[in-house]
């Protein structure tokens, strides 16, 4: 097969999902209505934390900003994937590939670097609460969170920079929903090889990093619960870190089923696209209010204000 050029890669042509012909239209109004639940649903839950002056914690700061990424990481592939379930057009031009292959990883990354920083937060909330109001300062948060999009962007960076520097074959077939960096180097003609392990050894540090610092938090917390074990102190702990434990069990918990349930490379990669992309930005919208006592007041309080 004749190698091309970038430059001469005009557009590449996105399969979609291995969904039946005669069920397109199920599966588009099953989307759909999960898409704008997740962007509604986490609108609002940003609205009630800049509204409502009980919620602004540490806690519901991060909160705020994973539910702009949850809105961000679904609404970078599928508005695009829908549109196309719609009009049966498969192609995406060069351009608008690279660019939504950059912001998934941004947020996909942000994701991970926040659910990590929450949890340093409810270790210091548990293990030092005498302390936390001078270790968890505004500034600390602030930094917390700019530390984690820089690290995102300089992630998603790389992995685009390194792509561009790329030649594809002539077929420009992408068998997913989205371009995927690792569909992506399928395609290509070019020695991948050293990208792969560039992209592996960084991208490993980029996932064990905060993976490690979530285990970490959660360790010293049940060392600490359990070194006076009782009830009020396991309520309040739940209480504490249940919603996000429910989170982060959710965005790792389906990766590890997906690719040890899937039985192909391509079903696993798909599956689990569809769970980071739709469905889980969804349920954290639900485990964050709906098992959220804080939430669910501020919520009554914005209600009965727009009665009155």
């Amino acid at each position: 097969m004749r190698p091309e050029n970038l430059s001469s890669m005009s557009e590449f042509l996105l399969l979609g999902l291995p969904i039946p012909p005669g069920q397109q239209g199920l599966f588009f109004a099953l989307f759909l209505g999960m898409y704008l639940t997740t962007v509604l649903g986490n609108l609002l839950i940003i609205l009630l934390i800049r509204l409502d002056s009980h919620l602004h914690t540490p806690m519901y700061f991060f909160l705020s900003h994973l539910a702009f990424s949850d809105i961000s990481l679904s609404s970078v592939t599928v508005p695009k994937m829908l549109m196309n379930m719609h009009t049966q057009q498969q192609s995406i031009p060069y351009e608008g590939c690279i660019s939504q292959l950059y912001f998934f990883t941004v947020f996909g990354c942000l994701d991970n670097f926040l659910l990590a920083v929450m949890a340093y937060d409810r270790y210091v909330a548990i293990c030092h609460p005498l302390h936390y109001t001078t270790i968890v300062k505004e500034e600390l948060c602030v930094l917390l969170v700019a530390g984690s999009w820089i690290l995102s962007c300089g992630n998603a960076l790389l992995h685009t920079i390194l792509l561009v520097q790329l030649s594809f074959c002539a077929n420009n077939v992408i068998n997913h929903f989205f371009c995927e960096l690792t569909v992506l180097l399928k395609l290509s003609c070019s020695d991948i090889s050293l990208i792969e392990l560039v992209l592996f050894a960084e991208g490993g540090v980029f996932s064990v990093l905060p993976l490690a610092i979530i285990f970490g938090s959660y360790i010293h917390i049940g060392t600490i619960i359990l070194k006076a074990p009782s009830t009020k102190r396991l309520l309040k702990a739940f209480s504490t870190c249940g919603s996000h434990l429910f989170v982060v069990s959710l965005f790792y918990g389906t990766l590890v089923g997906v690719y040890l349930l899937s039985s192909s490379w391509d079903s696993k990669n798909i599956i689990a696209s569809v769970m980071y992309t739709v469905v889980t930005p969804m349920l954290n919208l639900f485990i964050y209010s709906l098992r959220n006592r804080d939430m669910k007041q501020a919520l009554e309080c914005l209600s009965t204000g727009l009665k009155s």
